[in-house]
């Protein structure tokens, strides 16, 4: 396994440790924060006495400061507590979850079932993927596999061969190429519905590799007719790769491990993740089929055929492995249209969710805290914006002073959300302190890259709400397990944004902040200013290592 690099990955549990020992005023009564700059204030005669009375501008700004500072503190709030009652309904509901696992196959009763494989230039794992399903275990007369290729590149060659050598084995594989890339996934998806001839659609994207029984241990939950969709957890075929993924490895777990475990658990309503999945044809076409008006097309098909009536069925113990992002420029493609999706699609489902007739109130409660999940980046980062400000304000108005002690009680936010990673990552080696002693640094760690990424995910997130169009920008594959793997990735493209750009700019903002508070002895936000400093500079200092060419 790869030792963390002490460099970029240590620095926020250094500045962590050093802050605890130096001494500190919590409310910079004594050491006010004014680097920033100097708020102003007069001095008056009232009654006789001199008093200091701030300027009112000042005055009315610091107070709408902290009024955003609030806002976006009490949304994080409810956020983390809405996903803690996701873990503890997990718990809660954990041997039923377990229970509903089991599914009986009978062959000789096995409908008809067609597996999609959306492509667009996949040249490192094409073969891959058509080999892995055309391996699954299932009746041959019951299953038909189509290759959905938009590809402009050597992959449309490699996937012509590649089906060609299964035709002639006697597979019922076909190889559907479109000119153009009309709706992206979703329009090859939709394009391709005329020609499918199964009951039931299982659909992968070109990184996973899904085992031979997924169809014998899925098929089985469509027992009853309103079952519309089953969806698999991710596996993580590359997770050791490197401490970027084995952090994106920690989140996604959370995803697939409590948050679809706790709503399925509670039937209130959960997403086809996109793949790894199995749909019921009448379930698409009942639904309105697949729209390309969002770049999440299947968070919108699953709001809108649950909305309809249909049933979803989760199963966390049948695991689809997948490759996760071994890049920082890859792993921000695939975040910023997930993130942008999920505007688009809140404000695309909001009204039909919320007045939808024979919907409980509970389902719709969850279901748009669900939808409006990807924006808790947007609060983040004006949450740390609004944060530069608040040790100035506390020395420098004694008024406001006094509200600013009840805020230390939303830091109470940072434990809930640990709590529920707990939740998924508990037993991982069934030694209670040994896991801890684990889980503790990878989640502070996992929290100073996330509040970093807020940045770039909140970007996503107002040009879904602003309805700015964009470009499907599907995530690049590299087909690697080792770092020894790797030689080059043509579709990994690199270049400096203005998003970097910002992020550098966010980076020595946040660094002396985090300097000035340890000079001053002012904890007052020094943790968390130095967590989000540290985050921003592992964030670039990838994106720099990436730009000059070095190994990944």
């Amino acid at each position: 396994m790869e030792k963390y690099s002490i460099s970029p990955y240590l620095v926020s549990c250094v500045t962590i440790v050093i802050s605890l020992l130096i001494p500190h005023d919590v409310l910079a009564e004594q050491h006010p924060a004014t680097w920033l700059f100097d708020w102003g204030s007069r001095t008056v005669t009232e009654g006789g006495q001199e008093v200091i009375q701030p300027y009112y501008w000042s005055h009315l700004l610091a107070s709408v400061i902290m009024i955003v500072y609030t806002a976006c503190a009490v949304f994080i709030f409810l956020y983390a507590l809405v996903q803690l009652t996701l873990g503890v309904g997990y718990l809660r509901k954990m041997k039923m979850i377990k229970e509903q696992q089991k599914g009986e196959f009978i062959e000789t009763s096995a409908p008809k079932v067609t597996v999609q494989l959306p492509m667009y230039n996949e040249m490192y794992v094409a073969d891959r993927i058509i080999d892995a399903v055309a391996a699954f275990d299932y009746p041959r007369d019951k299953f038909q596999i189509q290759v959905l290729d938009d590809s402009t590149d050597e992959t449309q060659e490699i996937i012509a061969k590649k089906v060609k050598e299964w035709q002639d084995k006697g597979l019922d594989i076909s190889h559907i190429h479109r000119v153009n890339r009309k709706g992206y996934k979703a329009g090859a998806l939709d394009d391709a519905m005329d020609q499918v001839k199964g009951e039931f659609i299982a659909i992968f994207d070109a990184d996973f590799v899904p085992n031979p029984d997924f169809l014998k241990k899925t098929i089985p939950h469509f027992k009853h007719d309103k079952i519309g969709v089953v969806q698999t957890r991710w596996g993580h075929l590359n997770k050791e790769y490197s401490t970027l993924t084995r952090l994106q490895a920690f989140g996604l777990d959370a995803h697939f491990i409590i948050e679809q475990c706790g709503r399925n658990s509670n039937e209130h309503f959960i997403n086809f993740n996109g793949t790894a999945g199995v749909w019921r044809k009448t379930c698409i076409e009942d639904a309105g089929g697949w729209e390309h008006d969002t770049i999440t097309e299947d968070l919108d098909l699953s709001y809108r055929a649950q909305i309809k009536g249909w049933k979803f069925a989760y199963l966390v113990d049948v695991v689809s492995p997948a490759e996760l992002p071994i890049t920082m420029s890859a792993l921000k493609n695939q975040q910023h249209r997930w993130m942008k999706g999920g505007a688009e699609v809140f404000l695309k489902m909001w009204r039909r969710l919320l007045f939808a007739k024979g919907v409980r109130l509970s389902d719709k409660f969850h279901g748009m805290a669900h939808l409006f999940n990807s924006s808790v980046f947007l609060f983040i980062i004006t949450l740390s914006i609004t944060s530069l400000f608040m040790s100035n304000i506390a020395g420098s108005f004694p008024d406001l002073r006094t509200y600013l002690k009840f805020y230390y009680f939303f830091y109470t936010s940072t434990f809930i959300l640990m709590l529920y990673y707990w939740i998924a990552y508990r037993d991982k080696t069934g030694n209670v302190i040994k896991d801890t002693v684990k889980f503790v640094p990878k989640f502070f760690l996992f929290l100073t890259i996330s509040s970093a990424l807020a940045l770039s995910n909140a970007v996503a997130v107002i040009e879904g709400w602003l309805g700015i169009k964009s470009s499907f920008v599907r995530t690049p594959k590299f087909n690697v397990n080792k770092k020894s793997e790797f030689s080059s990735n043509k579709y990994d493209k690199k270049h400096l944004s203005i998003v970097n750009i910002l992020e550098i700019v966010f980076f020595l903002i946040f660094s002396t902040s985090t300097f000035f508070m340890l000079m001053d002895g002012n904890i007052g936000t020094l943790i968390f200013h130095g967590m989000v400093a540290a985050g921003f500079g592992i964030v670039i200092y990838h994106t720099f290592k990436e730009l000059k060419g070095h190994q990944y």
